[in-house]
């Protein structure tokens, strides 16, 4: 699951030419350019650093923006909006400023504490994988130590289960259903990272687990806490969540080689880099498309074509850059379509509410 500091300043006058380049004609400017891209790509890394991205550099020495980076707030995003969607599908949210603080506790709940949780517990366990592939990862490069993540993994979890029980409380749950949900969730987390089943050996079993953690799981919570968990709306998710396994395959390609090594059959592993890629997209797009029939089956015509339409710019980013190069493409892939593919969530999940199912 799926996932820094700065580089020296470069010299305007490099020590080897004793010569500066104002007096040879060369335009002095270009050493501000190289100085402002060099500060820029800085910035970026300290960024991407901080929300535990691909492509960040080692050296942090606060240990909160370490704990932070381990937390990969860059995660949190699809969960938060997971809590959105049930809300809105349950067809009973109501704009209060209660329910506002209320769906922001379960946001905190799905997100920073619980997610928190499973990306450092998942660090915990790749360590090893990470020194081959995202070597810059706080663990690998030494910035943390084993037990502060351990304590960090403890606290999250906790905290993640105290919460889910107070929104229990909130909501005169006579079963506590969020609580079961976050330790549920919770266990996916743990054998999906750590041996003896460690489910993301496994390429289809571990990147389902991921998608329906990311999609069903935080839907089911907003849906509990503002409406009725239904069957049918577990088993609708739960089927949308076939869509996030073709997403969380999008994260496999970045660490191929460490994979290859470590005995982790990935479906890059398993197929090959362009059979992955389209098993990758045809997941995305046909489980969409199915959840636009069902859609119509129900009478929601409108939203059904509002779903279509935002398949339609996923599979045209998929062929301009995901199918033509997955390795290099696959950021640039996810931060062109997915938008469209959470959109679409949304709009599932007020066809739902609208429908009353």
């Amino acid at each position: 699951m799926t996932s820094p500091s700065s580089a020296p300043l470069p010299e305007s006058t490099p020590v080897s030419d004793p010569i500066p380049d104002a007096i040879l004609g060369a335009a002095p400017d270009a050493a501000l350019d190289s100085g402002s891209e060099t500060a820029t790509d800085n910035r970026s890394s300290t960024t991407r650093q901080l929300l535990g991205m691909k492509g960040a550099k080692a050296g942090e020495t606060n240990i909160w923006k370490i704990r932070l980076q381990l937390m990969k707030p860059i995660t949190w995003i699809p969960l938060i909006w997971g809590v959105v969607c049930g809300a809105a599908s349950s067809g009973e949210y109501t704009w209060t400023f209660e329910n506002v603080l209320i769906s922001a506790a379960c946001m905190l709940m799905s997100g920073p504490l619980l997610a928190g949780y499973t990306q450092t517990m998942n660090d915990f366990y790749d360590r090893d994988l990470d020194a081959i592939n995202e070597p810059y990862r706080p663990i690998p490069s030494g910035a943390i130590s084993v037990p502060q993540v351990a304590t960090q993994i403890v606290v999250l979890l906790v905290a993640g289960i105290a919460v889910a029980y107070g929104l229990d409380l909130w909501a005169g749950h006579t079963f506590p259903i969020l609580t079961v949900l976050a330790l549920g969730g919770s266990f996916i987390s743990y054998i999906y990272s750590a041996p003896p089943l460690k489910l993301k050996k496994n390429g289809w079993l571990g990147n389902y687990a991921l998608g329906a953690s990311y999609i069903a799981l935080p839907w089911w919570a907003g849906q509990a806490l503002f409406g009725t968990l239904t069957p049918t709306i577990m088993v609708l998710t739960l089927f949308y969540s076939l869509a996030g396994l073709g997403i969380a395959i999008v994260n496999d390609f970045k660490s191929v080689e460490g994979d290859r090594q470590l005995g982790l059959n990935s479906l890059p592993v398993m197929f090959g880099i362009g059979t992955a890629a389209w098993i990758c997209v045809l997941m995305i797009d046909v489980f969409q498309a199915g959840m636009a029939g069902y859609l119509i089956s129900i009478s929601q015509n409108f939203y059904a074509v509002l779903l279509i339409l935002l398949v339609i710019p996923q599979i045209t980013f998929q062929d301009m850059y995901f199918l033509r190069d997955p390795l290099k493409n696959d950021v640039k892939y996810q931060a062109s379509a997915q938008p469209f593919l959470v959109l679409g969530m949304l709009v599932t999940a007020l066809a739902l509410g609208h429908a009353g199912i």
